[in-house]
């Protein structure tokens, strides 16, 4: 099976990133900076050929996808298996009103593990699952090909864990950067780490990590 490169990128900065809220399948408007994350990402991704390019269908991603595929003529296939995390209840809230509005789910939240399921969400193993079955999807549709997916934090951090086959339970000592390039790549049965977190093209413009 000839190797097959995904370039997973972050969505651009969020009003509701900078608010510290929790987003899930709820939507928030691009900030200012997430825009300009875009556009600079846009004008570095200019000079990549890739085969095809695949979005969350959440807004938040359609417009970064918009925004950076503008210059180079992308036309990207909304997927749903893209998608950030289902929090249910969750969605929406800061963490201190998560406290003080939900603080049993968000109790199990924080210490229950990742067969937790958030009333009206998913649990971390159904998202992580979700996540492993579309870059596999991928991989298998386009063997050879170099194929973008912009997505999500959430998304990044459970393909991160497939890839370097690390415990769900285990502590996150990696970056989910807004608008980062991160790259990753399938030879026959193997998934590698090829790039992670790299900003270069923001040139001075912070980039969030993910909450």
């Amino acid at each position: 099976m000839p190797k097959t490169e995904i370039i997973l990128i972050r969505h651009g900065e969020t009003e509701w990133n900078l608010s510290g809220r929790w987003q899930g399948h709820a939507d928030s408007a691009l900030s200012p900076r997430g825009i300009a994350q875009a556009q600079a990402l846009g004008e570095r991704m200019k000079g990549e050929e890739v085969d095809m390019v695949y979005v969350s269908d959440l807004e938040r991603a359609l417009h970064t996808s918009r925004l950076v595929g503008n210059p180079s003529g992308w036309q990207p296939l909304p997927m749903p298996a893209l998608r950030e995390r289902d929090l249910g209840v969750l969605e929406g809230l800061t963490t201190d009103e998560m406290r003080e509005s939900q603080p049993r789910a968000f109790q199990s939240f924080m210490e229950d593990g990742p067969s937790y399921q958030p009333p009206g969400g998913e649990s971390f193993q159904q998202f992580f699952d979700r996540c492993s079955l579309a870059i596999e999807t991928l991989a298998n549709e386009h063997p050879g090909q170099k194929v973008v997916a912009v997505t999500h934090g959430g998304v990044l951090g459970a393909v991160f864990r497939k890839v370097l086959k690390l415990s769900l339970e285990a502590e996150r000592n990696f970056l989910l950067l807004n608008c980062s390039i991160n790259r990753i790549q399938k030879s026959q049965v193997n998934w590698n780490l090829v790039s992670w977190g790299d900003v270069a093209h923001l040139k001075g413009l912070d980039s969030l990590d993910d909450s």
